[in-house]
C-alpha cells in the first residue's frame, strides 16, 4: 500500500472578510506544483462563509462539482432553472458538461461550512445536470453511507465519473474493512472530526490521506469520528 499524507496545517488558505477556504490542492491564488490533484480529484476545499455572503453567479464547464454541507444553510440557483435551499447534511452535485452558471450564498444566521470537491468527468460535453439529496447525520451513525456514485440509484447522487463518495459518523472503537478494486483506483480519506487510524496511519481532524496500490484498507475510530472516503480512478482509461 502506498500513501500520501495531507496535513491540515499545510493546506492552502484564502481568507477575507466573509470567506475562509482551506485547499488540499492548488486552487485560486494557492499554487502548489506537487499538489495539483490526486487521481481524478482536482480540488478539495474546506469553505467557511459568513451570513449573507457567498459566491456570485459564475460559470463552469466539464467538471463534476460536489458540495457537502456540514454546517449552516445555503442557497443554490443556476442557469438550468434550479433554485433550492440546502440544510446541514445536504449533498449537491453539478455535472457542468457543456456549461452552466450558478450562485451559492449563506442564507442563514450562522456561519456555513461545506466541502467543495471537483472531479474530472468521464465524458466531455454532456448535457449539464443538477441533483441534491439529504443525508441527516443521525442516519449515518455507525454506518458508511454512499452519498455519490458513478451509478444511478434512488439513494444517492450520481456523477459522470467512475467514482464513489461514502460518509459515516462512528463511535469510538468502531472498526471496519473497506474493500475496493485496486485496478486504476485510489482512495482519498478526509477526517471531518475525531481521530482515525487507517492501517498504521493516524489522522486527526481535517487531515487527509491518499491511498493506492492496495485493495483493502482498515479503519479504526480512536474516538467519536466522522470521515469521508472518495474512491476514484487514477487515470482516464
Amino acid at each position: 500500500m502506498k500513501t500520501e499524507h495531507f496535513s491540515a496545517t499545510q493546506r492552502g488558505l484564502k481568507t477575507n472578510s466573509w470567506l475562509k477556504s482551506h485547499f488540499i490542492f492548488s486552487f485560486s491564488e494557492y499554487c502548489n506544483p506537487v499538489r495539483s490533484a490526486f487521481g481524478s480529484i482536482v480540488a478539495f476545499n474546506d469553505d467557511y462563509v459568513q451570513p449573507g455572503k457567498g459566491f456570485g453567479i459564475h460559470p463552469h464547464v466539464n467538471m463534476e462539482i460536489i458540495s457537502i454541507l456540514l454546517k449552516g444553510t445555503m442557497n443554490h440557483k443556476d442557469s438550468m432553472g434550479y433554485t433550492s435551499v440546502l440544510e446541514e447534511g445536504t449533498v449537491q452535485i453539478m455535472s457542468a458538461g457543456t456549461g452552466l452558471r450558478h450562485e451559492e450564498y449563506n442564507v442563514g444566521e450562522n456561519e456555513v461550512n461545506f466541502l467543495q470537491i471537483w472531479i474530472e468527468p468521464k465524458l466531455q460535453n454532456i448535457m449539464p445536470r443538477y441533483q441534491q439529496r439529504h443525508f441527516p447525520k443521525e442516519n449515518r451513525k455507525n454506518k458508511l453511507m454512499v452519498i455519490v456514485s458513478g451509478e444511478e440509484g434512488p439513494d444517492h447522487c450520481w456523477i459522470n465519473q467512475n467514482a464513489k463518495l461514502s460518509i459515516g459518523y462512528f463511535d469510538a472503537g468502531d472498526h471496519r474493512e473497506y474493500v475496493f478494486n485496486s485496478n486504476n483506483k485510489c482512495l482519498l480519506v478526509f477526517v471531518i472530526s475525531g481521530l482515525l487510524k487507517i492501517n498504521e496511519n493516524k489522522l486527526e481532524k481535517r487531515e487527509a490521506i491518499g491511498i493506492w496500490e492496495t485493495g483493502t484498507v482498515s479503519f479504526t475510530c480512536l474516538e467519536e469520528t466522522e470521515y469521508l472516503i472518495i474512491e476514484t480512478v487514477i487515470n482516464q482509461k
